[in-house]
């Protein structure tokens, strides 16, 4: 009985090996009729995968150099489309975008059918995306709400720097993550978007329940995937990637679902306070019915919810904790930025963030360096198209290398040098997607919605951290030989976490953020 059991086994694995080589052998036949970008020669079936580091942007680059900056790829069966310079983005964006605005959803974040019917970032382009990303422009990260928020996020970056303040014991001994105070951060800032509330609240076991599966959702977004690469295993799951992920959605969903129960049932008392946060807005939509849905359904609201929380808490972790050891291994910028700071009033607030210009192009020299998502989000061939010349099959995956752009030595002096000054000359490139040589959050019709409110939250939270502490490596480690390897999981992360003394300082030692 095991004997057959095993020969079945083998016979379904030959007979799908045997499928996607025939697979393989149509797509070269389709090439044939159209001329793709170059790129290096693969394996059959699994492509280009063992050329890749665990570091893929850097792995791009390098083949970019030799085989051209619009290059093709194999993963597995997937055929993609790399782009590695400003030029060709230019091109992209500029007289593509709207047939390569489609999306390239990987199992971790398929879900069940209509998981992403609420989602922005994983919608396909068309009417119920439009509705998505107008809401976002309107309601969600317009000027007037964002105004009307700046409490919140001066609350919540107050709340960190007295964690900081806690966790230290005067900055002699205790070598803190900083990294987790900045996600705790970025977590409860948009649980006060979401909910008008902290939801790591040592009163709330909800809060910490929902924290632990969204963590989870994105760690298992960020596995490489065999079942992305090899269409004909994803019925059997292989590495339970898919399997994992619904479950902690599920579970996340449900959290997400005790919130809007308590919100619905405040709103039924005509005395109820109207928070007009996020969730509000999606509880009292109304579309017309036919290209929008009428109101929106608890799976849209739970999708919208979880995908804040996915997008903006690992994606401000990053930027901010690379920003830091960017100014830990370049004291002079660390002091320089210390002393812009210092030298303003004695309360630091986020109006006072305009007056900062170099803090401004440290955030922005750190996003140059690590961007942080290095390919952005996937995008997608809606149609067959040409880009110089080349052919673009429909459902292509598109990969812009925004990190090799970013370092790009036709584009930038110095590349791999942390310069900040560069960014204070006059006429110096942007990243609202106009610049094609700098695009840390994308351009044209996929560009990143919550722009606004990035350009806030950054400058406020460095800025509160460099001007309440100073910091210092922990066991007489040099800025020369600290460790800035990278690991790529849903965002461009230090490899090593980055663990530093707060030492508070003497002229305010706790940052008196405004209320």
């Amino acid at each position: 009985m095991a004997f057959e059991v095993v020969a079945g086994l083998l016979l379904a694995l030959a007979l799908c090996v045997l499928w996607a080589m025939i697979i393989d052998w149509k797509q070269h036949r389709r090439e044939e009729l159209g001329q793709l970008p170059p790129g290096p020669i693969g394996l059959p079936v699994l492509g280009n995968i063992f050329q890749l580091s665990w570091a893929p942007h850097v792995s791009f680059a390098k083949l970019a150099q030799t085989h051209g900056s619009i290059m093709t790829v194999r993963l597995g069966t997937m055929r993609t489309i790399v782009i590695s310079s400003s030029d060709v983005a230019r091109e992209m964006f500029k007289n593509h975008d709207t047939v390569l605005a489609g999306r390239k959803i990987y199992e971790a974040m398929r879900g069940k059918e209509g998981a992403s019917e609420g989602s922005i970032i994983l919608a396909q382009h068309g009417p119920r995306w439009r509705m998505l990303r107008r809401l976002c422009t309107s309601e969600f990260f317009v000027k007037s709400r964002l105004d009307t928020t700046l409490v919140l996020r001066e609350k919540c970056v107050r709340g960190m720097v007295r964690y900081v303040q806690e966790a230290s014991d005067g900055g002699t001994n205790n070598a803190i993550d900083i990294g987790r105070y900045i996600y705790l951060m970025s977590f409860n800032l948009i649980g006060n978007f979401m909910f008008s509330k902290d939801l790591l609240d040592p009163n709330s076991t909800t809060g910490a329940d929902f924290f632990y599966h969204a963590g989870k959702i994105m760690d298992l977004a960020a596995k490489p995937n065999i079942a992305d690469f090899l269409p004909m295993l994803r019925w059997l799951d292989p590495q339970g990637i898919k399997r994992k992920s619904q479950f902690h959605m599920g579970k996340g969903i449900q959290s997400c679902g005790g919130f809007i129960k308590e919100r619905m049932e405040e709103s039924k008392d005509d005395a109820g306070e109207k928070r007009n946060d996020f969730l509000d807005v999606l509880l009292n939509f109304r579309g017309d019915g036919v290209e929008e849905p009428a109101m929106f359904s608890p799976r849209i609201i739970n999708a919208s919810v979880m995908e804040m929380f996915i997008a903006g808490t690992d994606t401000t972790t990053s930027t901010l904790e690379w920003a830091m050891a960017e100014l830990l291994q370049n004291p002079m910028a660390m002091n320089k930025a210390q002393d812009e700071l210092r030298g303003s009033q004695g309360v630091l607030a986020e109006n006072d963030m305009k007056t900062l210009p170099y803090l401004t192009a440290v955030i922005k020299e750190t996003l140059r360096l690590h961007p942080p998502l290095p390919f952005l989000v996937p995008h997608k061939a809606m149609d067959t198209c040409k880009m110089f010349g080349y052919y673009i099959p429909k459902e292509t995956q598109i990969l812009v290398n925004v990190w090799a752009i970013g370092r790009d030595r036709k584009s930038w002096k110095d590349p791999l040098i942390f310069k900040p000054e560069r960014f204070l000359e006059m006429n110096m490139v942007d990243y609202k997607g106009h610049n094609f040589e700098y695009l840390p959050f994308g351009s044209g019709r996929r560009i990143c919605p919550a722009i606004p409110l990035v350009s806030l939250v950054l400058p406020l939270a460095l800025g509160s951290l460099m001007y309440s502490f100073d910091w210092v490596l922990p066991n007489g480690l040099k800025p020369e030989n600290m460790d800035m390897s990278e690991r790529l999981g849903i965002t461009l992360r230090k490899a090593v976490p980055l663990k530093v003394l707060p030492v508070p300082y003497k002229g305010n030692p706790i940052c008196k953020v405004s209320t």
